[in-house]
């Protein structure tokens, strides 16, 4: 998958130990009593300030969060505060090498709200959503309506093809042949400067390349921001390649009963949760593969 990608997301799942120069961290309300907390949890306490929803995040990767808050995560980190009727801060760090080691278990947060199963740097919460990669094309395009990357329109003629380098699209296209096709964009970047999905996406728009593969929440936020309008299809999954993700929060290992009381808010918020993914444009995907809401 970070992101984790282009975006922590698809860097977190694929990559997240992949090579990038340490940022500086960003924290925001930490408190200045935050040294003699951070000191009690060595000893086991599991949250920081029990009267504060302490959040580790970057500070600039939308579709999943921002300082501003405008990120899908925000939104549901909100909802959760309200929620656990507690105060709502931050600890925020670029997604990239050293995120996890510099916030969660560090202590100045307590809890990651996009994280892929299975990545073992966390414990993980039963998931909230399901998603996977999509391919974009524009409307009225030759390649409007591919579905799959087999799709013979993507060899009759020179394609341009949007690949977020080392990403699993990357794999399908190796096996048929069409890596000649792509024009690679960086996984790996410093988020508060670039952004390589942003990039690919505004290659779309103007027709220097001809369909963009980017991980499911980031192709259908920005497709919803476009002022092209674009297409946004889920690509199946493939024998040997895995294509779709269970996305959860992640909490350290050592906080079982935090993580049953996150359990327990998402079971019980799941509509609410479910419709701050879907105004972001986050195509969502049930256990057998097929569409879970409305994509864009």
């Amino acid at each position: 998958m970070s992101h984790i990608i282009m975006r922590r997301a698809m860097r977190l799942a694929l990559a997240f130990a992949a090579g990038v120069a340490a940022a500086p961290l960003y924290a925001q309300n930490l408190g200045s009593d935050y040294g003699a907390r951070g000191a009690d949890n060595a000893g086991g306490i599991e949250l920081i300030d029990p009267r504060v929803l302490r959040v580790c995040a970057d500070p600039n990767n939308l579709p999943f969060s921002n300082q501003k808050g405008e990120g899908f995560e925000n939104k549901i980190a909100e909802l959760l505060a309200q929620k656990l009727h507690k105060e709502l801060a931050y600890a925020f760090y670029p997604g990239a090498s050293g995120f996890v080691r510099n916030t969660l278990n560090a202590h100045l947060c307590d809890v990651i709200l996009g994280m892929p199963q299975g990545n073992d740097l966390v414990q993980p919460t039963n998931p909230y959503y399901r998603t996977t990669y999509a391919i974009v094309t524009r409307e009225g395009s030759e390649l409007d309506g591919v579905t799959t990357l087999d799709d013979p329109r993507l060899k009759d003629k020179p394609r341009r093809i949007g690949l977020v380098a080392n990403t699993p699209p990357g794999n399908i296209l190796a096996k048929i042949g069409l890596m000649g096709s792509v024009k690679p964009y960086a996984l790996m970047v410093d988020t508060r400067i670039e952004s390589s999905s942003a990039a690919m996406i505004h290659d779309l728009e103007s027709g220097d390349i001809d369909v963009a593969l980017l991980w499911g929440p980031i192709a259908g936020y920005y497709a919803k921001h476009s002022n092209a309008k674009l297409h946004v299809t889920p690509l199946p999954e493939t024998p040997g390649t895995r294509m779709a993700f269970r996305i959860a929060f992640g909490v350290r290992n050592s906080d079982q009963n935090w993580k049953r009381e996150l359990n327990t808010l998402l079971a019980q918020n799941k509509t609410e949760i479910d419709r701050i993914l879907a105004d972001y444009g986050v195509p969502t995907l049930d256990e057998s593969g097929q569409p879970a809401g409305k994509t864009p």
